[in-house]
């Protein structure tokens, strides 16, 4: 099972807070570690963001797999670094994308994704006027939030696959299985809202 995005039960102090003060935290403290281009700063904030797991009662397995999901992208960006611009850059970079992660995953673990809808509903309510169906806005949010841990386990399948058959886990090669794996998630999750009526609305109207 992924260790990314899905909620976990608990009593913890995260799990207390409601869903639109988490958000809110995340945003601005996303933006401050952005907007802090130090890579010391960047650093600390990885640090932070290891601790809050513990600190909040949530495993530090969960952290570690957010981490083990994303080390490719992390080496990309180190090695991409390196090349053409400088250590600094690099670890400023790695520890930010890290940190930013691990905070966002933090929150998805503690939120229900049912708090989740119910708080975009609510936001994009005055939408409304323009002719925007917030339901539907809450359910495209909603799915995108679930789509985090849909990668990790693309990712998770295509690199057992390799291994089963004997091959090297070269990262690279497993872009296009993941790629292969995520259309067809996309399909069944599409077919699965379809059977449920969610996209009736719109089929009618396309046919009036």
């Amino acid at each position: 099972m992924s260790t990314i995005g899905l909620y976990v039960p608990g009593a913890g102090p995260l799990h207390r807070v409601p869903a639109g003060p988490k958000l809110l935290a995340l945003l601005l403290t996303g933006t401050a570690i952005v907007v802090a281009a130090h890579h010391w700063v960047s650093l600390a904030a990885l640090a932070a963001a290891l601790l809050l797991y513990p600190l909040v009662g949530l495993a530090p397995r969960r952290a570690f797999g957010s981490l083990r999901v994303l080390w490719p992208f992390l080496l990309a960006i180190v090695v991409f670094q390196l090349l053409f611009g400088d250590w600094r850059t690099a670890l400023r970079l790695s520890a930010q994308l890290a940190a930013l992660v691990l905070l966002a995953n933090a929150v998805t673990l503690t939120t229900q994704v049912r708090e989740m809808l119910d708080l975009f509903e609510r936001m994009s309510r005055p939408l409304h006027r323009v002719g925007v169906d917030s339901s539907r806005v809450a359910l495209v949010l909603a799915l995108t939030i679930r789509s985090i841990p849909m990668v990790g386990h693309a990712w998770r399948m295509a690199r057992e696959g390799y291994q089963a058959r004997g091959l090297s886990g070269r990262p690279w090669m497993l872009v296009v299985p993941v790629i292969v794996q995520l259309l067809r998630m996309a399909e069944a999750t599409g077919e699965a809202l379809v059977a449920r009526g969610i996209d009736e609305d719109s089929r009618d109207a396309g046919e009036r």
